[in-house]
């Protein structure tokens, strides 16, 4: 049974060659009509949309060039057709059906499949290959020099979806597409364009190729899909393939709120060239952002739009690569016509290498020649410079079209509306590229921007973009198994119950996400040590813990002993006569020298410590000393010294507990800690001899780590930030870090410092004196105004009287006052008067004056002093 299915097989293939000899052999004779025929080949698969938008658009440029006999010098361009129907093999047979006939140019391939074979037969025989569809970024003109992409590779198209994952800021996609040389390869440029933008591609689903696709293939990746956490889809395929992903997708509940489709060029075409849409197709893509090449509005592309309908007889609509395929054979044109006008001919030179292969059997490859003009075709088909249907065309030094951009279109119920464009000049906006030319490129994320978009499920909010998948599996948090500062995080012995400061801020954000969050926590280390801070962070890149939960801050710890005092001054400048106001004085001066004296002491104490103390002020003079240096076993604290402030190990002393810190900080061990700003606060809170000395040399704050680009990192950021501003986050502080705290202020032995509260017993002397000397005084003034002025005894003048009376108290109070000023200006006359008699130089006349006023003062003295 074997034998005759491998009998039928050669026996076709052998019908199929002798065919292809047939056909070789009419061709030939046609090669070079006397009327001056130049022969331009083309392969399609005319029953697809590309391909036959393409035959009448090439049929249309075509008679357009023909219908001006002096462009090609009177010769007449004939574009030969061939069919390859879908078939790689038979698109190398019509290939090989145009070498042997003396064609000067093929139109084609049509997919990159064939493009990649064929690609080595132009070289061969330097005849150019030129293709608006095969547009593999692959075909690398440095290896494939004589085949040329005249639309937009995929590599644009794909950068232009790298930048609309990034504009809308997700991080992860998961892309289906044809396993063909075209599809895969555009694929793994996206890849290397996401992973410039930090994105990634997170699952790669392969179909099988466009036609061989089944419903049972899509459903098989589809549901893996389902169960993964990317909601952002990019489809990269065929007509057939695609619209069969839609339709699966939609009875899996793909196409509903929280998915993102992010499609290709194909599927532009086909909404642009079937009109109207089949309603269980235009039902299955709502909400699709699609790509279609942009072509510049111009008068001569309405005026083909408008013949259209003309041309295709209504068969079909028109979409860009029908623009793209008359202007390439327009290029095609411009080019023989400067071929012409340097003077060249079109002649054919049999390859030798090929001469010996010839006849005797079914392959005639001694048919195939090499065009001589071949290299001068292609070289001004690369220099050609036009205006054509897709605006101004012509060749980058790279060989890539002129300003490659696209359409951004979003499938609506109603239809389609465009967002927005991408260019490779300006990246995304919301007017044409084409305006932006002529200004300064700007790729800014401030200047990128698209209008609002309808995403399936018909909500026009953006979508998240990933869920936490569905299979089962729990988000796996690592934590450090601590044996130190356990209020952080800690194992309850015995059990799997995990606690401390940094759960309770976990479990209090992943509350407020909206969404659940199955996890798992993870212990890591031996329980006699704290783990290491670097290896805990590198079990995310092995998949052991998801997400460890740790803290990165430090500062420097050191003794530092503080000191504080305060000064009083006081100033007498006035005699004090009286008994009272002398006892006062005489306290307050005891009180002001031990103030002065203990001040002075204080302040030399403070200098001669200075010069006693430590020279550390901070980080930057632990780097320059010589000093050892304590961290705590397990931080991050050892190589950041180590390595990026080039301490050498030698000095750097590991420390496990609190306890350990104060010891080695006592004896003299270390002469600092350098560790995480919360270790030290809870430390400090419990050794109030210690402090912090100079500022903080990081500042990376504390949190979780997650794996980079980690679209979970975003939301719990949010969510802490929420626990901030409603105050939780201090609450759970409190919980877990309220400690004792010892202030800046007063860090230090109390015995050792002299503050207000050191001299609270003289002050309290010094008030009760003052106190007593001031109620005697009012005693006795209060007794002799009584003498001087009894109360009244009538009834009816004793309440109006009270104020009158209280006056004339006030009044006796002062007049006492004055008196005792006059009683000291008397004293000092009388003194005056002494002095100048016992020298006998005062006049008679002055003498008699300062008596009389003596006597006055006398009398009026005697009135109150009775």
């Amino acid at each position: 049974m074997w034998f005759d299915s491998s009998f039928s097989i050669a026996m076709n293939l052998a019908w199929l060659l002798s065919f292809w000899i047939l056909c070789t052999s009419s061709f030939s004779q046609g090669a070079l009509s006397p009327g001056g025929t130049v022969n331009v080949g083309a392969i399609f698969t005319f029953s697809s949309i590309n391909g036959r938008v393409a035959k009448i658009a090439m049929k249309a440029a075509e008679d357009d060039i023909n219908s001006d006999p002096s462009l090609l010098g009177g010769r007449k361009l004939s574009i030969n057709m061939h069919d390859s129907n879908f078939s790689g093999f038979m698109g190398i047979i019509g290939a090989l059906q145009f070498l042997e006939t003396d064609t000067v140019a093929v139109i084609g391939p049509q997919t990159a499949v064939m493009a990649h074979v064929l690609s080595h037969l132009a070289n061969e025989l330097q005849v150019p290959f030129l293709s608006f569809t095969a547009l593999d970024p692959t075909l690398s003109p440095l290896q494939f020099p004589y085949f040329i992409q005249t639309a937009p590779n995929d590599l644009f198209q794909m950068t232009a979806i790298a930048d609309m994952v990034s504009y809308y800021g997700w991080s992860e996609v998961t892309v289906v597409f044809n396993d063909d040389d075209q599809n895969r390869n555009g694929i793994n440029v996206l890849g290397d364009k996401l992973a410039e933008r930090r994105c990634k591609v997170s699952y790669k689903a392969a179909l099988p190729p466009d036609t061989k696709a089944t419903r049972s293939d899509v459903q098989d990746e589809l549901a893996k899909i389902l169960r993964m956490e990317s909601r952002v889809i990019v489809l990269n395929t065929f007509k057939i393939t695609g619209l069969l992903v839609f339709d699966v997708a939609k009875g899996l509940g793909m196409m509903e709120n929280g998915f993102v489709w992010i499609v290709t060029s194909w599927l532009s075409t086909v909404i642009d060239s079937t009109s109207p849409l089949p309603a269980k197709i235009a039902n299955s893509i709502q909400g699709v952002l699609a790509l279609r090449p942009h072509t510049p509005d111009s008068k001569r592309k309405r005026d083909f739009v408008s013949h259209w309908n003309q041309l295709s007889n209504g068969s079909i609509g028109l979409n860009p690569y029908g623009l793209y395929a008359y202007d390439t054979v327009w290029l095609l044109a411009q080019a023989l016509k400067s071929f012409f006008d340097q003077g060249n001919t079109i002649s054919f030179t049999n390859d030798s290498r090929l001469g010996g292969m010839g006849g005797g059997g079914y392959l005639n490859l001694g048919a195939l020649s090499i065009f001589d003009g071949g290299s001068q075709l292609l070289k001004n088909i690369l220099q050609t410079s036009m205006t054509g249907l897709t605006g101004p065309f012509r060749f980058n030094p790279d060989r890539s079209i002129l300003h490659p951009s696209y359409d951004i279109i979003n499938v609506l119920e109603t239809g389609c509306q465009q967002v927005g464009y991408w260019s490779n000049y300006s990246g995304l906006s919301v007017v044409p590229p084409e305006t932006l030319y002529g200004k300064a490129a700007n790729r800014s994320s401030s200047s990128q921007h698209l209008q609002s978009v309808v995403w399936p499920g018909g909500k026009t909010a953006k979508p998240r973009g990933w869920v936490f998948p569905n299979n089962g599996k729990e988000l796996q948090i690592g934590i450090p198994d601590r044996v130190s500062y356990r209020d952080f995080v800690s194992i309850v012995n015995g059990t799997n119950v995990v606690q401390g400061y940094c759960i309770d801020v976990f479990l209090a954000a992943i509350k407020l996400l909206p969404y659940a969050v199955p996890h798992k926590f993870i212990p890591y280390g031996d329980g006699h040590k704290n783990p290491s801070y670097y290896d805990l962070v590198y079990k995310i890149t092995t998949g052991i813990a998801d997400r460890p939960i740790n803290f990165i801050h430090q500062t420097v710890v050191v003794r530092d002993p503080r000191f504080s005092f305060s000064t009083l001054f006081f100033s007498h400048r006035e005699n004090t006569v009286s008994t009272l106001g002398r006892l006062v004085l005489i306290i307050w001066l005891f009180v002001v020298l031990i103030i002065n004296s203990s001040y002075t002491a204080s302040l030399t104490s403070i200098l001669t410590v200075q010069q006693l103390s430590s020279t550390i002020k901070g980080i930057d003079s632990l780097i320059t000393s010589n000093v050892q240096i304590g961290f705590q076993v397990g931080s991050f604290a050892e190589n950041y010294l180590n390595e990026e402030l080039s301490i050498a190990k030698t000095r750097l002393v590991a420390l496990g507990t609190p306890e350990e810190y104060a010891d080695a900080l006592k004896n003299g061990t270390v002469a600092a800690v350098v560790d995480e700003r919360p270790y030290v606060d809870l430390f400090l809170s419990e050794h109030c001899e210690f402090s912090i000395i100079g500022q903080e040399f990081t500042r990376s704050g504390w949190g979780f780590a997650f794996p980079r680009d980690s679209p979970l990192a975003i939301d719990m950021s949010t969510a802490i930030l929420q626990l901030s501003e409603n105050g939780d986050l201090q609450k759970i502080h409190d919980k877990w870090l309220r400690r004792k705290l010892c202030s800046s202020q007063d860090i230090g032995s109390s015995a050792d410092q002299l503050q207000l509260q050191s001299f609270w017993g003289l002050f309290l002397i010094c008030g009760i004196a003052c106190s007593l000397a001031l109620l005697i005084y009012f005693c006795t003034t209060f007794h002799q105004f009584s003498r001087h002025f009894p109360e009244e005894s009538d009834p009816s003048v004793q309440s109006s009287s009270r104020s009158k009376r209280l006056q004339t108290f006030l009044s006796f109070a002062d007049d006492k006052v004055e008196q005792w000023k006059t009683s000291k200006s008397k004293r000092k006359r009388e003194d005056e008067l002494s002095n100048r008699s016992g020298e006998g130089t005062m006049p008679g006349n002055e003498s008699e004056r300062i008596q009389r006023n003596i006597s006055q003062e006398r009398q009026n003295g005697d009135t109150w002093l009775h």
